[in-house]
């Protein structure tokens, strides 16, 4: 495997970073050097940002009091020892022995390679995207700066927030140009309809005008409820949902939609109808995330599959098309930030991940590889948690 390596340490593997640790004791004897020299611990304090002090394994062995203030801690001993990943809760630092670094996914985090170029004498600036255990996804900026000490490097590891910039570019990005696009549209659509006799003329403006409000309302809608779900506040209403019908009355509304130009949706037939509970205006929002998705992956004349089958006590709803992701797209998606349309663009994947797993009580994964192409699939149960009422016996598989 590329880059694996057998640490002397435990013999523990990495895929990117060493994993070999320093020894708590090692880890205390800097906390208490660094501790008592009055200027590194009077310039940690004077810094309003949480800075880190790293030893050559990536360890913290020290950290300013805008740490503690953040993570409610009263002394220092609760965090020494930990990397960076491990004290942000990412969902990758805990997959492999060797933890924060180590991992595949890893090779493509901005404050892993941030620190590995301090090591080497640089001073870097990197953006650093985290989905934590818990399921919240943070957006940060770090500043890496190597130091020597008695001798040894140490890094000195900065970290900035930067979820409401990140947030206030994609917001930026959806009404500075594709609402202004769709509103342009309107305007000129608008403008030709005082002028066109031709009746065919008028109701193809007329089904264009009609196509570009729409399309203007869901853009505005996606983002409010984006917000509303990021905050927690995303009402939800479960009530019976047919999967089979679902799927087809979103391919009949994508079959119009402009990045489905010269492209084809086909639907599944499952073996038997699956009704289960769900939240259909949520459901709606994430399928279409992903046929979208599917649909500008995909060359003209491509087919973009859906399919619906029941899985265990579970419905399985999947999306395919022919195109594959790189590795590095693979290692990121459903980062809050990260797309795969350039900066500033939209976070489909994100989303689908965020309504799926904290509000509609599923599950979300992907392949995607050369030859079979790339299928997303979201899972839901027939009745979540806390749902009241059972579905007929006749109309549910069992």
């Amino acid at each position: 495997m590329e880059n694996m390596r057998m640490e002397d340490s435990g013999l523990l593997e990495t895929e990117f970073a060493p994993a070999e640790r320093a020894s708590q004791e090692e880890v205390a004897g800097h906390f208490e050097q660094l501790l008592v020299t009055p200027l590194v611990r009077d310039l940690l304090r004077a810094i309003p940002n949480i800075v880190l002090v790293l030893n050559y394994q990536r360890q913290i062995v020290l950290a300013n009091d805008r740490l503690l203030e953040h993570l409610q801690l009263r002394d220092f001993e609760q965090v020494l020892g930990q990397r960076p990943g491990e004290l942000l809760n990412c969902i990758h630092a805990f997959e492999t022995p060797g933890g924060c670094g180590t991992t595949r996914f890893c090779r493509y985090c901005g404050a892993v390679r941030a620190i590995l170029r301090a090591q080497q004498g640089k001073v870097d600036v990197e953006e650093c995207r985290i989905i934590q255990d818990n399921g919240k996804a943070l957006d940060l900026r770090v500043w890496t700066t190597p130091i020597d000490f008695n001798g040894e490097t140490l890094v000195i590891f900065a970290v900035m927030d930067i979820e409401d910039e990140k947030r206030r570019a994609i917001l930026e990005r959806t009404f500075f140009h594709d609402i202004l696009n769709t509103a342009g549209l309107i305007r000129g659509s608008a403008e030709l309809l005082p002028v066109v006799t031709e009746p065919e003329r008028v109701a193809q403006l007329q089904s264009i005008l009609s196509s570009a409000v729409q399309e203007l309302i869901e853009e505005i809608r996606i983002q409010r409820e984006l917000n509303a779900a990021e905050q927690g506040d995303l009402p939800v209403n479960f009530e019976p949902v047919t999967a089979y019908a679902l799927l087809c009355n979103l391919a009949r509304s994508y079959a119009t939609h402009s990045i489905a130009r010269q492209k084809h949706i086909q639907v599944t037939p499952p073996v038997k109808e699956i009704v289960f509970y769900s939240d259909p205006r949520l459901l709606t929002r994430v399928l279409g995330n992903l046929i979208k998705n599917a649909l500008e992956a995909s060359q003209p004349d491509e087919v973009v599959t859906l399919h619906c089958a029941p899985v265990g006590d579970a419905v399985q709803f999947t999306v395919h098309n022919s195109a594959v992701m790189t590795a590095a797209v693979q290692a990121q998606m459903f980062q809050r930030s990260f797309s795969t349309k350039g900066a500033g663009r939209g976070i489909g994947t994100y989303s689908v991940k965020l309504l799926t797993e904290h509000y509609l009580h599923g599950k979300v994964d992907f392949q995607s590889q050369e030859g079979m192409g790339t299928t997303f699939s979201v899972t839901y149960p027939l009745i979540p948690p806390g749902v009241s009422g059972v579905l007929e016996s006749e109309r549910a598989f069992p």
